[in-house]
């Protein structure tokens, strides 16, 4: 599975995106994480053998495969082409993996005499169920693939953060479900719920600042802009993705023959981006008034094009030079992991949870990391913040530095 041509093509899409803009070292691939994803996978299955679980030999060796062809259907700048600006679905949720299952992927896996397992393993229909707790390393709360990357980021992007590995020993199975034990022998396990934390903590540490970081932000904006005017225009559609790598994207906007995505493009293979014309955060927005703009701005591509269409001519600037992002609301979906404590099965996040108080004030925090933007050039920063206040009726909250 991992020779064919569908996994080797992710050895050139970068797993964080452009954020080897900010990070120069994050240039680590979906490929190399894959591979991560698959050797933790095997390693929880040894964990939940030790905690008394049968796994059958089979079964384990379909769970890896699983976890290597997590993402063999993600597309160049996949994120921030799915969750940010929503042209696509996900690729996990969409058909593209239906697509790879009719194809070379799937044909290699009907060989191997996997295919129906391996695709209950990854959601899809199947007349060969697989449990749900093996579901879960795959794709869970606290899974195989969130453990690879939360280390694998940190390492290259050059912060000196990870996670104890006796997290490992604390995965166990209960009611066909992956949990995570922070209860033996009739007593809490302090030692467990600060290392599920520890994960979490890391998780918003990354979302602070890799993640979500502005500079991050708008160049996946721009690049997200430029394909949907690509798409828009008919000279790119979404099954074209799965043949292109990150340059070879850029390369084919670059060159697309429409004006607007080919200037986006080049402006991004030369980093010269736009730049923060407008901010607000749930500082200034209230939480109604940003559910809103979520609606309009971050679900509907024509409100969103229309609101760039309407600045861009107020600002007196091409289409190209105004790129608005709205993400949507955000959520700690981690803190909802199934644990297993003295009381039976709950989520960590539930209420009365020794933990609850603790990680409810980080998923605060996470959700305070919300951002409004409309990015624009540089001479054109001013301007664009008096603009978009009267639009919007917010004030902006960046104080630009004075020279």
């Amino acid at each position: 599975m991992l020779d064919l041509p569908a996994m080797q093509r992710l050895r050139g899409i970068k797993q964080l995106g452009t954020a080897y803009l900010v990070y120069p070292g994050g240039l680590h691939t979906r490929f190399d994480h894959s591979i991560g994803v698959c050797a933790l996978a095997h390693r929880i299955v040894g964990a939940l053998r030790r905690s008394g679980l049968s796994v059958d030999t089979d079964l384990e060796q379909a769970i890896g495969v699983a976890a290597l062809l997590h993402d063999v259907t993600h597309v160049p700048f996949g994120h921030t082409l799915e969750d940010e600006r929503r042209l696509f679905a996900r690729h996990d949720k969409g058909t593209r993996l239906q697509q790879m299952f009719s194809g070379e992927p799937g044909e290699a896996l009907a060989r191997l005499g996997i295919r129906d397992i391996v695709g209950s393993l990854l959601g899809l229909p199947s007349p060969q169920s697989a449990p749900a707790w093996a579901k879960d390393i795959v794709s869970g709360s606290i899974d195989a693939d969130l453990l690879d990357y939360l280390r694998r980021d940190s390492f290259f992007t050059g912060l000196s953060q990870t996670y104890d590995d006796r997290i490992f020993s604390c995965f166990a199975e209960n009611g066909d479900r992956l949990v995570i034990r922070l209860a033996r022998h009739g007593m809490d396990r302090p030692d467990a719920r600060s290392e599920i934390i520890g994960v979490l903590r890391l998780r918003y540490f990354l979302t602070e600042r890799v993640y979500y970081h502005h500079t991050k932000v708008v160049a996946g904006a721009m690049i997200s802009k430029a394909v949907e005017i690509a798409v828009d225009h008919g000279v790119l559609a979404e099954q074209d993705l799965l043949s292109l790598n990150d340059w070879t994207l850029l390369e084919r906007l670059e060159h697309c023959g429409v004006a607007d995505a080919a200037a986006l493009a080049r402006r991004s293979l030369s980093r010269d981006l736009l730049k923060r014309g407008y901010v607000v955060s749930g500082a200034s927005v209230p939480l109604p008034e940003r559910e809103q703009w979520v609606a309009r701005y971050h679900l509907s591509r024509a409100s969103r094009r229309q609101a760039e269409v309407e600045l861009a001519h107020m600002l007196g600037l091409p289409f190209s030079d105004v790129v608005l992002y709205c993400p949507a609301l955000s959520a700690m979906k981690e803190a909802a992991v199934p644990v297993e404590t003295t009381r039976g099965v709950e989520r960590l996040d539930d209420a009365g949870n020794a933990t609850s108080a603790e990680i409810g004030a980080l998923q605060q925090r996470y959700a305070d990391l919300w951002r409004f933007y409309v990015f624009v050039p540089a001479h054109a920063v001013k301007r664009a913040a008096v603009v978009c206040e009267k639009q919007f009726g917010v004030p902006c909250e960046l104080v630009l530095k004075r020279v």
